[in-house]
């Protein structure tokens, strides 16, 4: 499954031509889609709500979330993240500021995606170790190809630079590949992103999985925060058992011909099919009674043997007067 997370909406975006993103989305094989929905940290409305439509007009197996990208300079202006999360499907944060993309790699637990508009000059260097501390966290990096090809020539540069130089850091893992396109034009198929990033240093491999099993878990976390119990445990419904199925196996509960029962004969009248075996003990004690017994035959004494039968068996003399 193939994912886009990142297409933008507004309240001014037309109904058509966001239909007909999506559409085109779909037909390039892209089966789950956010549409973004852009706030400012600075601005924040009092109520926090959620203005995109549930209501969308999409083919069908396609998935729609809606999701929040939070533009934040300044950590300190407590920005209400957990509102913000319990509002939307999937929290972003696109840092402006240094102090900013550190505490959104250091911290922050709301955020699942820390997106960048890689077209800007950045004053600081993505260095190792905070792309891997956000990566270890689950927070996952973004990069929005349509930047670099719905631009010009200096905000080309500048995306591939941010790009080579954010793969180098985090070596290819936690990337998220997403569009951010504003239009049709913007969209490109998943093996052309692919073979695109190729040449600025992410393998194939890595970039199939940048835009399948890496989004494909942020979707699954962030439900499993809103759905499940704390957060943790997620009960998800795995269909019913086959009618054939229940009643075949309460038939062979049933009658008893399990695994265990099969190639058994039944005892008839009670009586054991062969006696039980001897032990070691019981069979020693057998044999030794055995001997006795047969000491004792030897040792008794034979009628011919006695000595009144001895005398008897002698022949009497006849006496001569």
């Amino acid at each position: 499954m193939i994912y886009d997370l990142n297409v933008p909406w507004t309240s001014s975006t037309p109904p058509a031509t966001l239909s007909r993103t999506i559409n085109f989305l779909n037909s390039l094989g892209y089966e789950t889609i956010a549409l973004s929905h852009f706030l400012n940290a600075s601005s924040l409305p009092s109520q926090i709500t959620n203005p995109i439509p549930l209501s969308i007009p999409t083919p069908p197996n396609t998935t729609i979330l809606r999701r929040c990208t939070l533009i934040l300079s300044d950590p300190a202006q407590n920005p209400r993240l957990t509102a913000l999360a319990q509002a939307f499907d999937i929290l972003a944060l696109r840092p402006t500021t240094e102090k900013a993309y550190l505490s959104a790699c250091n911290t922050m637990p709301e955020i699942s995606i820390l997106s960048l508009d890689l077209t800007q000059k950045f004053s600081w260097h993505f260095k190792p170790k905070p792309l891997m501390t956000a990566v270890t966290r689950g927070v996952r990096i973004e990069l929005n190809y349509a930047q670099a090809t719905s631009g010009d020539s200096a905000a080309r540069r500048n995306f591939i630079s941010n790009a080579m130089a954010i793969i180098r850091g985090t070596r290819g893992r936690g990337l998220i590949i997403s569009s951010e396109a504003q239009d049709v034009l913007g969209v490109r198929a998943p093996a052309d992103v692919v073979n695109l990033l190729s040449i600025w240093g992410l393998g194939s491999e890595r970039g199939v999985e940048s835009m399948s099993g890496n989004p494909r878990s942020v979707v699954v976390n962030e439900g499993i925060k809103r759905r499940g119990f704390r957060g943790v445990v997620d009960v998800v419904y795995g269909g019913e058992r086959p009618a054939s199925a229940s009643k075949a196996k309460e038939n062979a509960n049933g009658n008893g011909e399990g695994k265990k029962g099969k190639g058994k004969r039944k005892v008839e009248n009670g009586t054991p099919e062969s006696t039980p075996p001897l032990s070691k003990t019981q069979a020693k004690k057998r044999r030794l009674e055995a001997l006795k017994a047969s000491k004792e035959s030897s040792a008794t004494p034979t009628p011919r043997d006695t000595p009144d039968a001895a005398s008897d068996s002698t022949p009497k003399s006849k006496a001569h007067d």
